[in-house]
């Protein structure tokens, strides 16, 4: 008997991937857009994260994943901070995570809920690794000079 997998892939699409400069740049100039961090409470804490007060918006952060494994309730805890910032289903969404992976997935449920417009900024927080196998270093949103704060 085969296992179930943990994640099943949405069958909806997702509007596709983007630079964290591109994205930076629609949540600049489009008073609607919204950044999605979908990384955990302890990446929010100790690696830092987006900050958008210089364009007077706050991400929304939500864990697709928790210290406990997969977050069950990821799905209606979206739409309900959707429906409460009364989101569009037509409004850019940006999903960030660590390095694209999480936030692709994170994008293609939101797809799948209705949204029409779910972009995986797909560098993410950190980027790929290099050599030494460390982040922060090729590619990512504090590589890229982007905003960034630490608690």
């Amino acid at each position: 008997m085969a296992s179930k997998p943990l994640f099943e892939m949405p069958e909806g699409d997702y509007a596709g991937d983007v630079s964290c400069k591109d994205a930076w740049g629609i949540l600049e100039n489009n008073p609607a857009a919204l950044l999605v961090d979908v990384r955990t409470q302890v990446e929010w804490q100790l690696i830092g994260q987006a900050d958008l007060s210089s364009i007077s918006k706050e991400p929304l952060c939500l864990q697709w994943v928790t210290m406990q494994g997969m977050n069950k309730n990821f799905i209606d805890e979206l739409q309900a901070a959707l429906d409460e910032r009364g989101v569009a289903k037509d409004t850019p969404l940006y999903f960030m995570c660590q390095s694209g992976g999480r936030s692709k997935m994170s994008a293609m449920q939101c797809a799948e809920m209705g949204y029409s417009q779910c972009f995986n900024i797909a560098e993410g927080f950190e980027g790929e690794l290099n050599e030494q196998k460390h982040r922060n270093s090729i590619s990512g949103w504090k590589v890229a000079g982007l905003p960034w704060t630490q608690a």
